[in-house]
């Protein structure tokens, strides 16, 4: 048996216990897959992030859910970043790369002025994919009607790194009375069964916002919902890009709000840029620290 200290920290605010909660594992290296996956099922939050040595990159980051490892995690990646700056871990660095599972990504650090910490993280490619289920099952899963759909944009797979079902909505009111069933989300989600659900709409609580959000997790991670996604902000700015701004080709920068429905409300801030094929992507959002735990590993009995 042994105890691994786990950090405490919310991206995508600078309020405790508000925007998206990540534990940070900085010495991944002592730790083997089945007691990382026992230590994010510990912890329970969306995701636990452990930092481990890389060859290719500054620093390599592997994300765990309860239920499983996953690809690429943007808040967790913010905040393992605004803790690396605050700890003085980074020296003076501004630029940064981290390895992935989708690749090596450029991570930008600034400070402000008043001392304020901003991360700014590229994300993988976009990629789209049709969605050909049934709309009425697909409300029903989330808890609103078929009408409640907006009808004049598609409903798509899409990611930056990790895949998500965009689904955009109508009427921000809908969004308090949703309620997940995640266990109906593989039998209605048959091109991507492990692909989580991000609702979202262009009528915001804030006027000085571009799109509002709530992201329901896949059964398989072992979490319902999570409040402020950073990944899944990203694709939705692509998808701002290709159907809410229509042909134009200019540079956006976009801010999604999130995590209002669950008293965890956070912002996003998003830069779309063309490319000559596509787009590139970046999420940017400062952190706060909370508290620091101890996890005691016992058997194993966690597994993969």
């Amino acid at each position: 048996m042994k105890y691994v200290t786990v950090y405490h920290y919310d991206a995508f605010t600078l309020k405790p216990n508000k925007g998206n909660p990540a534990g940070l594992v900085l010495n991944g290296d002592e730790l083997n897959n089945n007691e990382m996956q026992e230590i994010a099922y510990k912890v329970g939050f969306n995701e636990t992030a452990f930092l481990v040595r890389s060859d290719i990159a500054d620093f390599r980051i592997r994300y765990f859910t309860p239920g499983q490892e996953m690809n690429l995690c943007g808040h967790a990646t913010i905040a393992m970043m605004y803790a690396l700056k605050t700890m003085n871990l980074l020296m003076k660095k501004k630029h940064v790369t981290i390895e992935t599972r989708v690749g090596v990504l450029d991570i930008k650090v600034d400070s402000s002025e008043d001392n304020k910490v901003v991360i700014t993280m590229k994300q993988a490619a976009p990629q789209f994919e049709a969605f050909k289920g049934s709309k009425k099952d697909l409300a029903n899963a989330i808890g609103i009607c078929e009408d409640d759909l907006e009808s004049n944009f598609p409903i798509l797979y899409g990611s930056t790194g990790a895949w998500t079902l965009l689904v955009p909505v109508n009427n921000l009111k809908a969004f308090k009375t949703m309620k997940p069933n995640n266990s109906l989300f593989p039998t209605i989600l048959n091109e991507r069964s492990k692909a989580s659900i991000h609702p979202f709409c262009f009528e915001t609580y804030d006027s000085d916002v571009d799109m509002h959000a709530r992201h329901f997790s896949s059964p398989f991670s072992g979490t319902i919902e999570d409040a402020v996604t950073g990944t899944a902000s990203g694709i939705m700015g692509v998808y701002f890009a290709r159907y809410k701004q229509g042909t134009g080709r200019e540079s956006l920068k976009l801010i999604v709000e999130q995590g209002h429905e669950i008293n965890k409300d956070g912002r996003v801030l998003v830069n779309v840029s063309p490319s000559e094929c596509s787009y590139d992507v970046e999420i940017a959002g400062n952190a706060v620290y909370v508290n620091k735990f101890d996890v005691l590993l016992e058997d194993n009995e966690i597994s993969n």
